[in-house]
């Protein structure tokens, strides 16, 4: 079986590429208060495979959210994690992308912070968000429990992408913690699942939907959410007989 799976996610992998052309630890990522706060900034967390950066998946959202938010300067910063097979080291992208939330918060108080991911790093984008640590589950090494409250009124928006299902998780990591958004993040939240999507649909049965969010369009949609969320307007809006979009 695990091999199987090896192969399976090593294909997934190959096919995004294609499709592209209070936390401490390791890693840890502060924002250096000499730089100009941007408007927006994306933290983001590529795929199981894909090389160092954000991944295809992650490359595709933040060309169309930069395309949809002229005028506005979007910095993109990629979480630091291995996004190996061996989904335990999930947690050292847990930690940088807190980290890196955390520190934005506090030295650019006035930028609007968007967590994504794709795949596994759906997951980590996803855990970030936690109100609790798992009943039942210990903390690893380097994190000391959830983000403060307070972090949520920075982040504006969050988009995942192709996020594993429990059952998914399971088949990979036994013991895996149930991913799950939390509150102060659920109504921000675009979760998005293409239904023939093995990892995140259990349903699903066509293993080279998961490298395809970027070529159904899935990726823009996910953007003109994000501007919502960031109090924009898309072109892709239409105008009501009021004149509002």
């Amino acid at each position: 079986m695990k091999n199987r799976i090896d192969h399976w996610l090593g294909a997934a992998a190959a096919a995004v590429c294609a499709a592209a052309g209070s936390l401490a630890g390791a890693g840890q990522a502060v924002a250096d208060p000499a730089d100009a706060c941007p408007d927006v900034q994306v933290v983001f967390a590529r795929g199981t495979f894909e090389p160092a950066g954000i991944g295809g998946t992650g490359r595709a959202f933040v060309d169309a959210l930069r395309a949809k938010t002229p005028g506005k300067s979007v910095d993109v910063y990629a979480v630091n994690y291995p996004a190996s097979l061996d989904f335990s080291t999930a947690a050292d992208g847990v930690i940088d992308a807190s980290n890196k939330v955390k520190a934005t918060a506090s030295a650019c108080p006035n930028t609007l912070i968007v967590l994504g991911g794709f795949s596994q790093g759906a997951a980590v984008a996803a855990y970030i968000t936690a109100d609790a640590v798992p009943a039942g589950f210990a903390l690893p090494s380097g994190l000391t429990g959830p983000m403060p409250p307070s972090v949520a009124d920075h982040v504006a928006a969050v988009a995942l992408f192709g996020k594993p299902s429990s059952g998914f998780l399971q088949m990979i990591y036994t013991g895996a913690p149930p991913i799950t958004v939390g509150s102060r993040y659920a109504d921000k939240t675009d979760d998005l699942c293409i239904p023939e999507d093995p990892v995140c649909s259990p349903t699903g049965h066509d293993q080279g939907a998961h490298g395809s969010y970027a070529a159904r369009g899935l990726t823009d949609q996910a953007a003109d959410y994000v501007v919502s969320r960031l109090g924009g307007r898309t072109a892709a809006q239409p105008i009501d007989q009021t004149g509002q979009r």
